[in-house]
């Protein structure tokens, strides 16, 4: 029998209900909530490294704790753009860094330079979000459901999804729906 041991168990695969997600929305993703209890990836660098392979990030930056510090004030910083409007703190993150035009044999091409590289997960995320809002601003959703704190961006033909999944929040919307129709057919 193995001894009981007080270290936490190592962190390997994302533990998030959604992923994939454009980089913006999936920092944000980095919280969720289980069983009415919210939840955040972004607590120690070994969930960062996590998030950091989650989106093909983990050869390009260091999952250290000075990076994790930098993502979280961007991950902050897009929470507060898109729930208030407020953009200041996310001008501060974009400018730590900036795009670089080159020329390749491959042709144009864009290089992200950072002032500090460990700004460079937490900046790509911001620059995600513009990118986003260059897209279509209309379709960055946060999930219908009262209990969810998912965004996702709707990529449906008609533009409307509402539920960051239809096998999760979806079904549970739908069920609570029949129960209280349930409920009100039989008093």
């Amino acid at each position: 029998m193995p001894k009981p041991t007080s270290k936490p168990t190592p962190l390997t695969e994302d533990p998030r209900p959604l992923i994939g997600e454009p980089l913006a929305l999936d920092l944000l993703n980095t919280w969720w909530m289980r069983d009415g209890v919210l939840q955040d990836l972004l607590t120690a660098p070994g969930g960062f490294a996590v998030w950091l392979r989650s989106n093909g990030l983990d050869g390009r930056f260091e999952a250290s704790t000075i990076a994790l510090t930098h993502t979280n004030i961007a991950r902050g910083a897009l929470k507060t753009a898109l729930d208030d409007g407020r953009t200041d703190d996310l001008d501060v993150v974009l400018g730590m860094g900036r795009i670089r035009a080159t020329l390749t044999a491959d042709g144009p091409g864009e290089v992200p330079e950072f002032q500090d590289p460990r700004w460079g997960p937490g900046w790509l995320a911001a620059r995600s979000y513009l990118e986003l809002l260059s897209t279509a601003p209309d379709r960055i959703r946060h999930c219908a459901h009262e209990a969810c704190v998912l965004r996702f961006f709707d990529t449906s033909r008609n533009g409307t999804r509402r539920w960051c999944s239809m096998a999760a929040c979806g079904n549970r919307a739908k069920a609570s729906r029949h129960y209280a129709r349930a409920n009100t057919r039989s008093e």
